[in-house]
């Protein structure tokens, strides 16, 4: 495994932030600086960032069900409970593939390979994401075309790609966007309130019935669709 690979595996970026690791000398590999990307090191060498021994940890990928009233991140100033919270401690290192507001539910991806992260997450790549919206009245169709057509939020056109009513108050939605509560203020802005909203896709991975709160490891087919181009 190269370098690069190797330092990704661990948690610490994508392979393009590794190698701007490697480039600045921030690697030692046996106490040696090492600035070759081809360099190869094995389960016996010893591999540091800036000091700090690294491990090259077996690759994960799970999806995780998230409640609501958990928040995205490692640690919350608030001391709110976080997503880490729901996973047992034995797993490697972990971090999410973007992030749910602490009130919706949903989809949520967590790796430690962090070329994936980056691919699910980079902009161009407009991975399709899928919602179930609960509305607190019922929903007036002839409002869907202000959702597609685009709200200025933070200084950019907010869109959906997609609206489908399933019940009066119940919408199935789908972005390609990843706005700070892009759903929950694009329907404020259309007069409604989000009562709950449920991650339900991304990509082609499903949630499924996997129970709220509970996690499983992705299955080399699931992998394989999140990597391929054809799943964007």
């Amino acid at each position: 495994m190269r370098l690069n690979r190797f330092l990704a595996a661990a948690g610490l970026g994508s392979r393009r932030n590794c190698d701007e690791l490697i480039a600045a000398g921030r690697v030692t590999i046996n106490g040696r600086v090492c600035t070759d990307f081809s360099a190869q090191p094995t389960d016996r060498d010893h591999v540091k960032v800036d000091g700090k021994l690294i491990h090259g940890e077996r690759r994960l990928d799970i999806m995780l069900h998230k409640p609501a009233g958990f928040v995205s991140t490692q640690s919350d100033p608030q001391a709110r409970d976080t997503i880490f919270d729901l996973l047992p401690p034995h797993l490697p290192r972990l971090f999410n593939v973007g992030r749910l507001d602490a009130q919706t539910e949903g989809l949520l991806l967590l790796t430690n390979n962090g070329d994936l992260a980056q691919r699910l997450t980079h902009p161009r790549y407009k991975i399709e994401k899928e919602y179930e919206v609960t509305l607190d009245r019922p929903w007036d169709p002839a409002l869907a075309l202000k959702l597609l057509h685009g709200i200025m939020l933070d200084g950019q056109r907010a869109r959906i790609e997609k609206v489908h009513s399933v019940k009066p108050t119940r919408l199935r939605v789908i972005l390609r966007q990843g706005i700070n509560r892009q759903i929950r203020r694009m329907f404020y802005e259309v007069g409604y309130e989000v009562k709950k909203l449920v991650r339900t896709r991304v990509g082609r991975l499903r949630l499924g019935d996997l129970p709220r709160g509970h996690w499983r490891p992705l299955s080399k087919s699931e992998l394989k669709s999140l990597e391929s181009s054809k799943a964007l």
